[in-house]
């Protein structure tokens, strides 16, 4: 009898074993698999440091009870190096970030800034939170700002004149406003703002009735040009009842079909239309005769197509001065970094931090970079 359930058990682990490795192999294609065509291995996608950390305690498993066993999980471990690559930072001797800029780096901020209306549900903090926002952003010495979600009114008076909050620090600007009702009593969108003058600036719009833009600011800093390209891809549009949804869904509730099919739809629809939106961010990138970076949102990880295509050759600030997976979006999950600073080969990234100023749902990202010469 033991031994039928020896063999059982073991055949059992070997089940799950291949099962999980499939699973991981599956999610190491999702960056070349167009979402539009392909989209349930967005959802794969997302379990990728889950499934690689279950695969590593197989590995290690098999090492100590079956060696031979252990190929399986190594192999597929080995073979997921370049959503390694693109997952976790790898400086362990990260430094501390500096207040201190040297001249001729320039510091780039970017920030998903929540409307500008802060991270308390409070209707009293939430009056406070955009000059408090504006506080941290020039507080934070940046040279180049790029806010997605950013609101504002040319109509409610000096209360809600966001723009306003930046322009004696920032006197070059340049604001999408893809949103505007009742003739800009609230305006919304991404925009960038600028110690240095701006030449040129762009907006190309998304398909689609409800959607935002990417946006480009083309700088004039001494002698150089540097185009600049910020963006707020399409995300979830999870609301309220979404995460009590999720809550049902975690707690195995009645209606947990009922929850489980709206997140999905809506999960659904964002991966296809953010695979449109970063086919034209690159083709638009791609095409910059200047040297470049985008910042923005991505509402994507660094495991997805969408981020795969956006960046390209191009250079991640974080994997090139942090250590960890990172997190820029503090709520749902500890390991969702969907926030970037991306410049091409031209820069030299210098430092880089994530910063929690407990104002948005997303940290703040600074980078100081310089051109190459």
């Amino acid at each position: 009898m033991a031994g039928i359930v020896r063999t059982l058990t073991k055949k059992l682990f070997i089940s799950l074993n291949i099962l999980l490795a499939l699973c991981f192999l599956t999610a190491c294609l999702v960056p070349y698999l167009h979402p539009a065509r392909w989209w349930p291995v967005g959802f794969v996608g997302l379990l990728f440091p889950y499934v690689a950390i279950l695969l590593f305690f197989y590995l290690i498993f098999w090492l100590i009870i079956k060696p031979r066993l252990a190929l399986l999980p190594l192999f597929c471990l080995l073979a997921g190096w370049q959503q390694f690559a693109s997952l976790f930072a790898f400086h362990f001797n990260k430094n501390q970030f500096s207040e201190v800029k040297i001249d001729p780096q320039v510091r780039v901020l970017s920030w998903n800034v929540g409307s500008m209306s802060g991270a308390s549900k409070n209707k009293e903090k939430q009056k406070h939170a955009r000059t408090e926002i504006a506080d941290a952003i020039i507080k934070s010495k940046a040279d180049i700002v790029c806010l997605q979600e950013f609101s504002h009114s040319s109509t409610q008076g000096p209360q809600a004149n966001n723009l306003g909050l930046f322009k004696n620090d920032y006197p070059w600007h340049f604001y999408s406003q893809d949103y505007s009702r009742r003739q800009g009593f609230y305006q919304y969108g991404s925009v960038i703002f600028s110690r240095y003058p701006i030449i040129d600036s762009g907006k190309i719009s998304y398909p689609g009735k409800r959607s935002e833009s990417l946006i480009y600011v083309d700088i004039l800093k001494a002698k150089d040009t540097i185009r600049i390209f910020t963006t707020h891809l399409q995300s979830f549009r999870f609301n309220d009842s979404d995460y009590q949804d999720m809550e049902k869904i975690k707690q195995q509730d009645s209606a947990l079909f009922n929850a489980s099919r709206n997140l999905y739809k809506k999960m659904q629809l964002a991966f296809t239309r953010r695979a449109i939106q970063a086919d034209i961010v690159r083709g638009y990138t791609d095409g910059s005769p200047f040297p470049s970076l985008i910042c923005g949102d991505f509402n994507d990880v660094p495991t997805s197509y969408t981020y795969s295509r956006i960046r390209g050759n191009r250079q991640d600030a974080f994997l090139a001065c942090d250590f960890g997976i990172g997190r820029t979006y503090i709520d749902i999950a500890p390991t969702l970094r969907i926030d970037y600073i991306l410049p091409d080969h031209r820069f030299t990234i210098h430092q880089f931090d994530m910063v929690d100023e407990d104002l948005s749902d997303h940290l703040m990202l600074l980078a100081d970079l310089s051109l190459k010469k």
